[in-house]
Order: C-alpha cells, then structure tokens, then sequence
C-alpha cells in the first residue's frame, strides 16, 4: 500500500493519505490577531480546504484533537465547532491546554478523516 504526501516539505507535509485514511497536519487560524472565535473559524476554514484538496469533507472527520492554549477560550471555541460539524457526523475528539508554537495563537487542530 503506497503512502501520498502532498504539500510536503522538510519538516512535514499538510496532507497524507493511506489506505483510505487522511492525515492534516496541525491548522491554526489565518490571522493570529483576532480573538478565539476567529482563530478557531479560520482554522476550520483551512481544515475544509485541506480535506476537499484530499478527498474528503467534514463528514468524513475520523477525529480531531484540538490544542487550546488556554481553557478560558473552551466555550467560544466550542460555539464555533458545533456550529461546524454537521448534526450526527461528530468525530472522536479531545481538547487539551497546550504551548503554542507563537505566543499570540489560541487554537490548533489536528485531523483525521477518511476519503470519501
């Protein structure tokens, strides 16, 4: 079974397929100045480019593990992901605090989904 990688550079690629299974690679907003609502639509935003690119779309999201600088942000994070995910396709989900590679990002997520 062969493995795709697309977009890849030296320290990783955005996307890789295998088997039926997609990997993105961690998403963080467009614009780091805004607060966490737009942070996290951006984020999502870039999430569905990246799986229409591979093959897929919110439906198809295996699991997603959401990294949150700080769980103040946890409600307004989650408005705008419920607001996202289509009513009985909710994948397999974690959300943990984490350091952020920039200190002025709020959120990044990491996906995985299946072709459709």
């Amino acid at each position: 079974m062969s493995i795709e990688r697309l977009e890849t550079k030296q320290r990783m690629s955005r996307i890789v397929k295998h088997n039926g299974t997609i990997y993105l690679c961690g998403q963080v907003c467009a614009d780091a100045t805004k607060g966490i609502t737009e942070q996290t639509q951006t984020m999502l935003d870039k999430v569905d480019g990246l799986l229409e690119q591979a093959g897929s779309d919110r439906e198809h999201i295996l699991s997603a593990t959401i990294y949150i600088k700080d769980m103040q942000y946890f409600a307004e994070m989650n408005a705008v992901w419920d607001a996202w995910v289509p009513e009985g396709h909710a994948p397999a989900r974690a959300c943990v605090t984490a350091n952020m590679a920039r200190e002025e990002l709020l959120v990044e997520i990491s996906v995985v989904a299946a072709e459709k």
